[in-house]
This record gives C-alpha cells, sequence and structure tokens, in this order.
C-alpha cells in the first residue's frame, strides 16, 4: 500500500490525549491505494453520477422502508381476516424478523459486495424482495410460511439494498453526505407514507392476498431498473469486513451503544399506532391515515436532518433527534387518547424517528472518514439486530400482557409507551456521552 501522496491514519492509533477535531481532521486522509486516492475526501467528487446513485437508493428505499410503514395496517388485516386464531404478539414478530435480517446480515452483505459488486448486490435484493413479497400472498394463513417468505426471504434481500443504500452515499459525497443520506432516506418516508394509504385502500379494494401479490410486483418493477442504476466510485476490494480496532474510539463505542438500544424503540409506533387507534374507537381507515401521518412526518424529518447534518454537525443533530424521540413518548403518547393528541404525538415521533436512519450513518461516517465509513457502518448497523428483532415484540408482549389487545382505553398500552421512551432516552445518553467525547462545547459543530 503505497504511502508516497498521503499518510495513512487509522481511527485505532489516535493518542488518547487528542482532540476529537484533530481526530476528525487527521482522518480526513487516508493512503492512497492503487492508482487514485480512493479514500481521500478531497478526491470525492461530491456530486456528479452520485446524485444518480442517491435516486436509484432512494427508489429501492422507499420500497423496504415502504414495507416496514405499513406493516402495521397489513399485520391488523391479516389477524382480522387470515389468521383470527393468531396473536398479535406472534404475527409483530414476523415484521421484526425481517427488519432485523435487513440489519443483522450489514456485514456479510459488505463482504459479499466486493465479490459481485453494488450493483449485482443490489440487484439480487430486490429480487428477493420482491419474491418475498408474492410468495407471502400465498402463505397468509399459514404464521410459518410468513416466517419464511415475509420474514427471511424478504429480510435477506432488505438487507441487501438497505447496506448498499447506506454505504454507498459516502463513496460520493463528503461536505454534502448529510444532504445526500437525507435524499437517500426521503424515498423510505415517502415509501412509508404513501404504502401506508394504499395498502389499505387495496385491502378494501382486491383483499388481502392481492394486495401483497401487487406489492410484489411493483417492487420488483421499479426496483430492478434502480439497481441498474447503481455505480461504484472507488470499489474497495482491500478493505476489511470488520474492523475491532474502531471499538478504542469511545465516541465510536458511544454511537454504537446508541444506535443498538435506541432501535428497541423506533418500531413500536408505527407498529402499534393501528392497534392503539382502534383502543380508542377509531376506525381502521383513521388508524392507517394515522400512520400514514407518521410516516410522512418521517420523511419531513429525513430529508431536514440531512440539510441539519451540513448545517450543524450530525452528532448535535443525532442528539436532539434521541431526545425528541423519548420525550414525545413520555410526554405525548401516554395522554392520546383522542385522534387530536395522538396526531399531534405521530407528527413529534415520526419526525425524530426518521432523522435518526439519517443523522446515525452520517455521524459515523463523517466520524470515522469514507476509507473505513463502509466497514464502521455495517458494524453500527449490524448492532441494531436486536433492537430491530426484539423491540416491537417486547411491545407486543406487554401490550397482550396488559390486556390491551380488548381494551377500550389508552391505560394498558402504557407499559409498553414507557418501555419505548425508556430506550430511547438511554439512547439519547449514549448519544450525548459521545458527543461530550469529542467536545466540551455543545454549541460547536460535530
Amino acid at each position: 500500500m503505497s504511502t508516497t501522496q498521503t499518510e495513512e491514519i487509522e481511527l485505532a492509533t489516535y493518542p488518547a490525549e487528542r482532540s476529537f477535531t484533530e481526530v476528525e481532521s487527521a482522518n480526513d486522509v487516508h493512503t492512497e491505494d492503487g492508482d487514485a486516492p480512493a479514500s481521500a475526501v478531497e478526491a470525492i467528487p461530491d456530486g456528479g453520477y452520485g446524485w444518480t446513485v442517491v435516486f436509484a437508493c432512494s427508489v429501492i428505499t422507499f420500497m423496504i422502508n415502504g414495507w416496514s410503514g405499513c406493516w402495521g395496517v397489513l399485520q391488523t388485516a391479516i389477524l382480522q381476516t387470515q389468521l383470527e386464531q393468531g396473536s398479535t404478539t406472534s404475527l409483530s414478530f414476523v415484521g421484526s424478523l425481517s427488519i432485523a435480517i435487513c440489519v443483522c446480515l450489514g456485514l456479510a452483505c459488505v463482504r459479499l459486495s466486493r465479490v459481485i459488486g453494488a450493483r449485482y448486490s443490489m440487484l439480487l435484493g430486490v429480487l428477493m424482495m420482491g419474491f418475498g413479497i408474492l410468495f407471502s400472498s400465498f402463505t397468509l394463513d399459514h404464521l410459518g410460511g410468513l416466517f419464511a417468505t415475509t420474514g427471511i426471504l424478504f429480510g435477506i434481500g432488505g438487507s441487501l439494498t438497505y447496506t448498499m443504500s447506506n454505504s454507498l452515499p459516502v463513496q460520493w459525497f463528503s461536505s454534502k453526505l448529510g444532504t445526500a443520506n437525507g435524499l437517500v432516506k426521503l424515498g423510505g418516508g415517502l415509501g412509508a407514507t404513501t404504502m401506508a394509504i394504499v395498502v389499505q385502500v387495496l385491502i378494501e379494494k382486491v383483499g388481502i392476498p392481492w394486495t401483497f401479490r401487487i406489492l410484489g410486483l411493483v417492487t420488483l418493477a421499479s426496483g430492478i431498473p434502480a439497481a441498474l442504476l447503481v455505480r461504484e466510485r472507488a470499489p474497495s476490494n482491500n478493505t476489511p469486513s470488520v474492523d475491532f480496532s474502531l471499538f478504542k474510539s469511545m465516541p465510536f463505542c458511544c454511537l454504537f451503544l446508541a444506535g443498538a438500544v435506541g432501535t428497541f424503540a423506533l418500531f413500536v409506533p408505527p407498529f402499534f399506532l393501528p392497534l392503539f387507534a382502534h383502543s380508542i374507537g377509531l376506525s381502521a381507515s383513521t388508524g392507517a391515515g394515522i400512520v400514514a401521518a407518521f410516516n410522512a412526518c418521517t420523511a419531513i424529518g429525513r430529508l431536514g436532518a440531512g440539510f441539519a447534518c451540513d448545517r450543524f454537525g450530525p452528532t448535535n443533530v443525532l442528539l436532539l433527534t434521541m431526545a425528541l424521540n423519548a420525550l414525545s413518548m413520555f410526554a405525548l403518547w401516554p395522554v392520546s387518547d383522542t385522534i387530536g393528541p395522538l396526531l399531534v404525538f405521530a407528527a413529534i415521533n415520526g419526525i425524530a424517528n426518521g432523522s435518526f436512519f439519517v443523522t446515525m450513518p452520517t455521524a459515523i461516517g463523517r466520524m470515522i472518514g469514507p476509507g473505513q465509513a463502509a466497514v464502521g457502518m455495517g458494524m453500527a448497523i449490524t448492532g441494531w439486530t436486536g433492537g430491530y428483532l426484539m423491540g416491537s415484540p417486547i411491545a407486543g408482549i406487554l401490550i397482550s400482557a396488559a390486556g390491551a389487545e380488548d381494551a377500550h382505553t389508552i391505560v394498558p398500552y402504557r407499559a409498553a409507551i414507557f418501555y419505548a421512551g425508556s430506550v430511547a432516552l438511554a439512547s439519547a445518553t449514549f448519544v450525548l456521552l459521545a458527543r461530550l467525547r469529542m467536545d466540551t462545547k455543545l454549541i460547536k459543530k460535530v
């Protein structure tokens, strides 16, 4: 590995006494590998074909988040028609499994992409997602079948596409990385918003099986062309898939823990808002509308957080995001017994929820630099597995234990609400520790 033009500086070698500002500045300089300084920040075009890559990732993220955003609507409909003897806990676990697999295989997907390339990784992921949804339409009355199709097959495909969508922008953008990530995640927010409404209409018009089939076909029709547009700027075949030396950095450790803990709370509102709305006497269509409002606000949060990261610093915005997430759950959701307060909660929590998915990868990418960004984000996202897998089922267990499924009051939901709020608060605490470790001046852009 040549060091004739630039000096290799790795996160693990930073002396403890150096400030984060010095570390961040130094980390912008990486070893030149081959004929081009692929890892150097100054070589990143900050645009160009990168905007096409952002568009392609945004389209695919539309389908990934659209699926998770409408699962609460699908879950309620399946329980009422196809699996009348099933439970909220078991079916929510199907949805949780798919999104858990999306993150738990992140490092494996990084490794695979170095063998077959990002474009073919994306294409394979889209095919698995689309056929996973199509196959699910034939197993709606069988919980095991849903676990295999909706849970595992879709989850593996989602992991391939989600990993690429998080790691590709950092190859094309530096100073505009927050904006690029925001636009990618905006697609997810729009997908979740649109799908929550469209799915409810489809269920009422054509039934649940054909709703799944239509969603699967749309995923294939939109995802395949988008995957073919993906291009890597600088394939990093010689970079290790895992770098445990990153854990020698206290800020990275804190952000890793913030994501690992915070994800336990993120999917509780969208998964259970339809059931919560039903308990206070609202119709299924109204419940779907509230989820749509929540998802619309996640789109606003994703886009706004991208610009805010570039303006105020991603770690600062991440701290505000998790604090707002916790505050909305503690102060608003427990008293949202009418549609007005419930919509206010859905709006505020949705903005905070959407912001997380932009601020976290941007904060990590800025912290460790483009040379290690894919590895660092792969490791951090893998740490979200526990929260993705068990976050909503734990809430479902608390809801079932309190008898909330058949209740006509919000009181039995409060245990699940306070559980979600508590883990969001713990996540905010870890972000604060990371931020203070970087620089004790909280008004500084970090």
